[in-house]
């Protein structure tokens, strides 16, 4: 803790106009000095900085304080790193009492590590520049995206180069750890290293300070993921970062509003026509973290998303994590291109003028909002209207006291035909809990832009970074007893995950599945679309006659419906994890519907489900055992034992089909090979 005397002394140390002119542009107005502010979009000044009084104020936006403030406000630096700045500017040393010997260890011990870890990336980062001017064919990619040198420049854009070995240019001690904590250099299980960024153009990610904390890669030709994040690192978290916020701050301020898209080449596409105040998420779902910084920027934010369902979503998710932050003077509004364009395709087919045109149409957060919830309901009956408001009731709570939410609650009674008194009465009568928004490394609703962190590269066959790549190797045509899906019951804890028994992969956690698939997941279920030919009724177990429901099928359904929370961590990965498994459609099909609809418990969940459809019938099946079921200890320990035990039994799978043709081919034996060591690793994981 900073003491209060130091912080005094300091204020009386500094100028608030230095450090204000810094980064506004001030002349004399009588006592005080004045200038454009920078906190919202004006023409006439109605900033002040008094000299004397050693404060700024805007007359315009109310923003007010001291030196120490106005750097946390401008530049997004937290109350101990703007002391710090000032502290240093200044000659002074931050005392560090009241911390013990340890402590101060520690903190020492932290900043040499984030000292190393800036060096290094700015070290591959130069490398990155030169790589690319010596690359005609990335040069010809950007070209051909329709970006200019210029616009290169101004992002840092660079190419990683094809070699796997290429940082050992820069790095002549390859070895060093640092360069595998950073995220720039992968380490397999068996001691060897290459490069993480392989064949990719490079696009260099900045804090609001505008240090390299990390790299977002595209790949140029064939190959997964398309586009590659740095892992979580000390630097790095993908859950509070946005990918050029740095350089968009100057056109955020002479807008007036910040624009959120879905990825890299989407922010520097509209910059190159001219629409420079454009940010994204990096390959996650939209975090309140991301909405608080997004706030600092402007007190307008427009969410553009790609314009088709997998857009939609991410929009939603995006929705629910502004409602926790929303205020009566800022303006969040969402924008939906036409399902065949994203930001970047649609600025560069019809121009800046018309993508600044659909700006102006974007729709108001209360908007989106309610349409969405009444398009989930039927709202010309009773029940249909009683369901939205039952899932309006945890996200109208989310909503922090203030004149917004009682706009938004009077439209909800509307919506619903109820009076603001009997809305008031039923929002009072069983308050809801609020909402919570998915954790920070949610991934992306979707679309190319849903970057995977640490994520393998795809022309490397799945190994040897312990990422499992399933690319190429079909197997529709397993039979479900030879898979051995069918009796797995419960899924008993394995008393918690083994250090790297994942391979540095977790299921619940904040890494994500590192593989890709090209199963399809034609499973017997298919939400309506199936092969239950049997008889449907409303008993517990859902079909009779010709086949019944796997168990392990039917645990997962509801492992689910009792614990819908998990629903909220998953992602596009953790779905591909279940297409691995035969029969398990009904479960993806369920995780899709509650994603879409933000229904949670099994009555809602019912509304939002097609009448006829089989997920639909196995829901009303279950209702019972739902309600009678006892609340798991640790449900998500559960679920990643269910994903362990779904990819163990399909490399088991693959590795008797392939012993079944023998073993004649290289790529055969060395699939073998590679299923063999990952099915160790399950092993020391607990499964078997």
């Amino acid at each position: 803790m900073i003491p209060e005397s130091f912080i005094q002394d300091l204020l009386a140390r500094v100028d608030v106009v230095d450090i204000v002119g810094r980064y506004v542009q001030l002349r004399k107005g009588g006592a005080n000095l004045l200038g454009l502010c920078p906190f919202h979009n004006e023409k006439s000044p109605s900033f002040t900085v008094s000299p004397t009084k050693q404060f700024y104020h805007c007359f315009g936006c109310g923003a007010h304080g001291s030196a120490i403030t106005f750097l946390m406000e401008h530049t997004g630096t937290s109350f101990p790193e703007a002391v710090r700045t000032l502290a240093a500017s200044a000659g002074m040393t931050v005392p560090e009492e009241n911390r013990s010997p340890r402590q101060q260890q520690e903190s020492a011990r932290r900043k040499a590590e984030e000292s190393r870890h800036t060096q290094v990336l700015d070290a591959a980062q130069a490398h990155y520049l030169k790589q690319l001017r010596a690359s005609p064919a990335a040069v010809r990619y950007l070209k051909q995206r329709g970006l200019t040198g210029e616009i290169a420049a101004h992002f840092g854009l660079g190419w990683s180069g094809t070699d796997r070995h290429g940082l050992s240019q820069v790095f002549p001690n390859y070895e060093d750890p640092t360069l595998v904590e950073s995220g720039l250099v992968i380490e397999s299980e068996d001691g060897r290293r290459y490069d993480r960024f392989r064949e990719r153009v490079m696009f260099p990610i900045r804090n609001v300070r505008g240090s390299l904390i990390g790299f977002g890669g595209r790949i140029i030709g064939k190959g997964e993921p398309k586009y590659l994040n740095s892992p979580e690192t000390p630097l790095f978290s993908k859950g509070q970062e946005l990918y050029g916020l740095w350089e968009a701050r100057q056109a955020i301020r002479q807008e007036g509003q910040v624009i959120v898209v879905e990825g890299y080449m989407d922010v520097v596409g509209l910059a190159q026509q001219g629409i420079a105040n454009a940010v994204a998420t990096l390959g996650t779902a939209t975090t309140p973290d991301h909405v608080k910084k997004l706030l600092r920027t402007s007190d307008k934010v427009i969410f553009s998303f790609d314009g088709d369902k997998a857009g939609r979503r991410a929009a939603w998710r995006a929705l629910q994590a502004c409602l926790p932050v929303l205020r009566d003077d800022i303006a969040i509004r969402f924008l939906f291109l036409p399902a065949e364009h994203d930001p970047d395709s649609y600025v560069r087919e019809l121009g800046a003028e018309a993508f600044r045109t659909c700006l102006g149409d974007a729709v108001a957060l209360s908007r989106f909002l309610l349409d969405e919830l009444g398009s989930r309901h039927n709202m010309t009956e009773a029940e249909g209207r009683a369901s939205c408001l039952h899932e309006a009731k945890p996200l109208l709570a989310a909503i922090p006291e203030c004149a917004l939410r009682v706009q938004i609650e009077r439209e909800m009674a509307k919506l619903v035909q109820l009076t603001p008194e009997e809305m008031a009465q039923v929002l009072a009568q069983q308050p809801a809990k609020p909402f919570a928004p998915a954790p920070k490394s949610a991934p992306a609703g979707g679309g190319e832009t849903a970057a995977v962190s640490g994520a393998p590269q795809g022309h490397d066959g799945g190994y040897p970074d312990a990422g499992y790549d399933f690319a190429g190797h079909d197997f529709h045509d397993i039979p479900a007893e030879e898979a051995d899906f069918t009796d797995y019951g419960h899924f008993p804890s394995q008393g918690g995950e083994p250090p790297g028994a994942d391979g540095g992969r977790q299921y619940g956690g904040k890494q994500e599945w590192k593989g890709k698939s090209d199963w399809k997941g034609k499973g017997d279920w298919k939400g309506g679309k199936g092969n239950w030919k049997g008889r449907r009724d409303n008993d517990v177990g859902g079909f009779e006659g010709r086949r019944t429901m796997p168990s392990l099928a039917k645990r997962l359904l509801g492992l689910l419906l009792a614990h819908p929370e998990l629903v909220d961590s998953m992602g596009d990965q953790q779905l591909e994890v279940i297409d691995h498994g035969p029969h398990l459609g009904l479960v993806r099909d369920l995780i899709m519907l509650a994603q879409s609809s933000g229904a949670r418990h099994v009555g809602a969940l019912l509304e939002a489900a097609e009448p006829d459809s089989d997920l639909a019938t196995v829901l009303k099946g279950l209702r019972a055992d739902i309600l009678s079921q006892e609340d798991l200890p640790d449900p998500q320990t559960e679920w990643d034992d269910a994903l362990r035990r779904i990819e163990f039994d399909s490399a088991k799978a693959e590795m008797a089909k392939l012993a079944a043709t023998g073993l004649v081919t290289d790529d055969a034996r060395k699939r073998y090979l590679e299923l063999s060591s990952r099915m160790t690793v399950l092993k020391g994981a607990g499964i078997r």
